[in-house]
């Protein structure tokens, strides 16, 4: 027993009756079981939070059908390292008769455009499999070409039930941990540390047990918790608080502070983190908590996620730092946040409300006949290019969803609404 290795890969799952969750994709009779089951493996890509079990489902999908398995990262993988793995993989294709390698690439998100096209000319030839990782959404991060050619699967994160079988499995199965007595009395620390993280939940597990000089452990929230905070640094070391530390930057925009958001850049681009991951979470910032408050706030940040792609490391750390801090220092609105969701919401309760006739499309003559658009008043033909007529279904009369928030932008968007729609909205 090497117990040098973490917990979480001497417990990695070797067959599909080990491997916990995912049930909707690869339970018995799914559409992704039946193609394994025939032998026949397609070039796919499973997309999931972390720990979700994507590198461990291609692992068994390559023993269950034992094909050759080759692997890459795409954190320290280039173009080179693509094209000798699918060189090597179809050099020695013709020694295995159980059909065309798997190629495995974790991270494929990380891929830039141009490694991507160097896997495009091997899976359209068929030469290998290519089974794609990523926590992001393809559609964004994977090349059109090379995502038309490949099926996407969605892997859910782990139930709290889950989670709770993977400890208990662990414990039973794990030749370190069986030779402890290990007691749970209470699991929400370890669930609320792994946040559906099966690896995360395993490793510290692990360093809860090894912390212990007794043999006999009882496993409390404030064990947990207590032995988490005094070996922060080990538990981190591969980067697993990658979530929590995006959180804190979110949140420390959010709450204007530029110092602290400045902070937490700067621990991300110490370890690395994808660009495009951070300058997208600004954009999204810019809309969710700044607004019409400042909606420079958007122009500036989705100007930074076209800046950085393009100039990459290590000088894009000067772009983000400018856009984090002008993000920090504005004032802050959710108002148009908050009148989507409230929008949504209502949708859900009164269904799909039908459209007022004089707001509807006559493209024919029926419909010209039937009286659509007829009592359609043009704005701009109206003084102050303004007309007082029912935008809303009638069924929502005086609805309102927007809220104008407090401060110097939207005061002067509420007094514009309030000159034109009077008393109706109550702006």
């Amino acid at each position: 027993m090497d117990i040098t290795t973490p917990l979480a890969e001497r417990m990695r799952p070797q067959t599909f009756e080990d491997y916990v969750s995912q049930s909707k994709i690869v339970g018995k009779g799914t559409p992704l079981r039946r193609v394994i089951e025939s032998g026949y493996i397609p070039s796919m890509i499973f997309w999931g939070p972390p720990g979700s079990g994507k590198t461990t489902l291609a692992y068994i999908l390559s023993r269950e059908i034992k094909r050759p398995f080759y692997s890459l990262s795409a954190i320290n993988a280039g173009v080179k390292d693509v094209r000798d793995v699918i060189a090597k993989a179809t050099e020695n294709d013709g020694l295995f008769s159980s059909g065309k390698p798997i190629l495995f690439i974790d991270e494929i998100h990380r891929f830039s455009k141009a490694q991507q096209d160097s896997l495009l000319a091997a899976v359209e030839r068929g030469q290998v499999s290519l089974i794609g990782a990523t926590t992001e959404n393809p559609s964004f991060e994977v090349i059109p070409a090379l995502l038309s050619r490949c099926q996407v699967y969605v892997l859910e994160a782990h139930s709290k039930d889950d989670l709770i079988a993977i400890l208990h499995h662990a414990v039973q199965k794990d030749e370190y941990l069986s030779s402890k007595n290990i007691t749970f009395k209470q699991y929400d620390a370890l669930l609320r540390i792994s946040g559906g993280d099966a690896r995360k939940l395993l490793n510290a597990l692990e360093l809860v047990v090894s912390s212990e000089k007794d043999d006999d452990v009882v496993i409390t929230n404030e064990l947990v918790q207590s032995k988490i905070q005094q070996n922060l640094a080990r538990y981190d070391k591969n980067g697993e608080q990658h979530y929590d530390i995006i959180s804190a930057f979110i949140k420390s925009i959010r709450g204007s502070d530029p110092n602290a958001a400045i902070y937490w850049l700067a621990r991300m681009i110490a370890a690395g983190e994808d660009l495009k991951f951070i300058a997208r979470r600004l954009v999204i910032s810019a809309s969710e908590d700044i607004g019409n408050a400042n909606p420079t706030a958007l122009i500036m940040a989705n100007n930074t996620f076209q800046a950085v792609t393009t100039v990459g490391y290590p000088e894009s750390r000067i772009i983000l730092a400018q856009c984090v801090t002008y993000l920090a220092s504005s004032p802050k609105s959710n108002s148009s946040y908050m009148a989507v969701n409230a929008a949504l919401s209502y949708i859900e309760k009164t269904g799909d409300l039908p459209v007022p006739l004089h707001l509807r499309n006559a493209p024919t003559k029926l419909m010209k006949e039937l009286n659509y658009g007829t009592e359609y008043v043009y704005p701009h033909d109206m003084p102050g290019s303004f007309a007082q007529q029912e935008y809303m279904p009638d069924d929502l009369h005086g609805k309102k969803f927007f809220e104008p928030g407090a401060n110097e932008r939207e005061e002067s968007l509420r007094r514009f609404l309030r000159s034109k729609w009077g008393e109706k909205y109550n702006y």
